[in-house]
C-alpha cells in the first residue's frame, strides 16, 4: 500500500502583474480541502513577486515557534534561502531519489532579484518546517529554531 502523506504543497515564486488583483483558486473538486488557516500567501504592491504556502500546520507553527521577523537580516535569509532552494530542486529533480510526494513542484528563486524581506522570511521558515515536519535534511546546516 503507497504511503499517503495528508498534505498539499505548493510552494511558488512567481512573477505577477500589477493589476493582478484577485487570489489563485485551486480546485480539486473538494470545496473543504483547503483551511483557510493552512495557506501563506505574502504579496506586496512594492515588488511584483508572491509566494503562496499551502501546508497544514505552517502557519500556526509559523507564528508560535519560528524565530520573530527581525530576527535574521534579509542578507542573511537570502543567503541561506539560496542554498536551500537549490537543495529542494535538485531534489525535486530527482522523483526516483527523494519522495516525489515531498517535492512536488519546483521553486524558481532568483538570488540576483529583491524579494523583499517578508518573502524571505516566510519561505526560509517554511524550509525550516518542513525539515523539522518531514525529518528532511537539506543542507549542512542543521534546521533549528
Amino acid at each position: 500500500m503507497k504511503k499517503i502523506i495528508p498534505f498539499i504543497v505548493v510552494l511558488i515564486l512567481i512573477a505577477s502583474c500589477k493589476s493582478y488583483n484577485s487570489s489563485p483558486v485551486i480546485n480539486n473538486g473538494n470545496e473543504y480541502s483547503l483551511i483557510q488557516n493552512d495557506t501563506v500567501s505574502i504579496s506586496s504592491d512594492e515588488n511584483d513577486y508572491e509566494i503562496i504556502i499551502i501546508e497544514p500546520g505552517f502557519n500556526s507553527w509559523l507564528q508560535s515557534t519560528a524565530r520573530p521577523e527581525g530576527y535574521h537580516s534579509q542578507e542573511w535569509l537570502e543567503t541561506r534561502n539560496a542554498i536551500l532552494v537549490q537543495a529542494w530542486n535538485q531534489r525535486q529533480l530527482q522523483p526516483h531519489t527523494y519522495d516525489p510526494n515531498l517535492y512536488e513542484v519546483r521553486i524558481d528563486y532568483d538570488t540576483r532579484t529583491d524579494y523583499g524581506y517578508e518573502v524571505n522570511y516566510k519561505l526560509y521558515n517554511y524550509f525550516l518546517y518542513f525539515q523539522l515536519t518531514y525529518n528532511q535534511r537539506l543542507s549542512s546546516f542543521m534546521p533549528r529554531i
